[in-house]
């Protein structure tokens, strides 16, 4: 569940972002915004679960801010923060559905209270649509790259949100045919024939929501395991092929997004997938490499150490050698010395 916090002052903004960040469970996400307006703006581009406003700002006050989501937004939780001598008009968000108030100065335990209520207590029959647009793309994401693991944590992330929605039945079925529907789509795109995946949809509707969700689950897992099997022979492992890719063009500046798109991946779901497989940031993984091509080639004699730099992508030499130390322990030229090169 994605956070976002509004307030006018930035000292108060920060000190409600410590306390959301000490919070469990974890917020997906934590933004804020210096009013209304902004809010807004990031609202249309993420939808927050849960919006903590103050009540007094410029250019968009809480009031009108929580009268505009209530109109446009209304699954959104919404917490107004106000003094002693703004609450009267404070209350006037009662017709905008707040139900949920912290008069200043806010404490920790008054926030964390607050979320209690609302993130353990989810918005009945609906599920964000930041989730429904994010799963599918991870999802898809997974299966084209053939990660078993990070494909059942999706399926388990997704059961959570759905039953947690508490849909019932009919809700969910509907739901999750659109979302295979969208699936099919993308991995048809791809050249990936997942015909499996609408099974679901033509099999009628089992009778509960977990009924729902089981059988939706199976349909996926049957299309995983039938393009699984079917690109056998013609898979590349992703991260072998971004590595090889950079690999190879140490003296060159290629970006992550290059090579996510090289691979198929979404640049988002790339860097993630690279470091959990990695256990190195992409740019960190590029650095170790060129600094472990430098110590081959400063083992060659003929070479200048200014050639060295270059040859693995450094045209500023005293950041190359900056780098160097810091990665290998010593400087390019005491590491020739260590080697008996003058």
């Amino acid at each position: 569940m994605h956070l976002l916090i509004v307030d006018d002052e930035p000292v108060i903004r920060s000190g409600l972002v410590k306390m959301a960040e000490q919070y469990s469970p974890a917020f997906t996400g934590i933004r804020t915004a210096a009013n209304g307006l902004e809010a807004l703006q990031m609202i249309r581009e993420l939808e927050p679960g849960i919006v903590l406003t103050d009540i007094r700002m410029p250019k968009m006050d809480g009031l009108e801010l929580c009268q505009t989501i209530h109109d446009d937004y209304e699954h959104i939780r919404l917490v107004v923060i106000s003094g002693y001598s703004d609450f009267e008009y404070a209350q006037k968000c009662l017709s905008y559905g707040v139900r949920h108030y912290l008069l200043k100065p806010v404490t920790k335990p008054d926030v964390h209270e607050v979320f209690d209520k609302l993130v353990k207590r989810p918005a009945k029959g609906y599920v964000p649509v930041f989730k429904y647009v994010e799963w599918i793309e991870n999802l898809e994401m997974s299966i084209w790259s053939l990660q078993q693991e990070e494909f059942e944590t999706l399926l388990g992330r997704w059961r959570e949100h759905c039953l947690g929605a508490q849909l019932n039945a009919a809700q969910l079925h509907e739901l999750l045919s659109d979302c295979l529907e969208l699936l099919y789509r993308r991995l048809q795109a791809r050249g990936c024939l997942a015909a499996a995946l609408l099974d679901f949809r033509d099999e009628g509707r089992p009778g509960t929501a977990l009924d729902t969700m089981d059988a939706f689950e199976r349909g996926l897992r049957r299309a995983f395991r039938e393009l699984s099997a079917s690109r056998k022979g013609m898979f590349k492992d992703p991260m072998e092929e971004a590595k090889t890719y950079i690999d190879e063009r140490l003296s060159q500046e290629i970006t992550l997004e290059e090579v996510a798109e090289l691979v198929g991946l979404t640049p988002t779901y790339f860097s993630a997938l690279f470091k959990k497989i990695t256990n190195e940031t992409f740019v960190k993984y590029r650095i170790k490499k060129r600094m472990e091509k430098a110590q081959q080639l400063l083992a060659l004699p003929h070479l200048r150490i200014t050639d060295v730099a270059a040859e693995v992508g450094y045209d500023d030499y005293p950041h190359f050698t900056k780098t160097f130390k810091k990665v290998v322990g010593v400087s390019p030229s005491e590491y020739r010395a260590a080697l008996g090169i003058k």
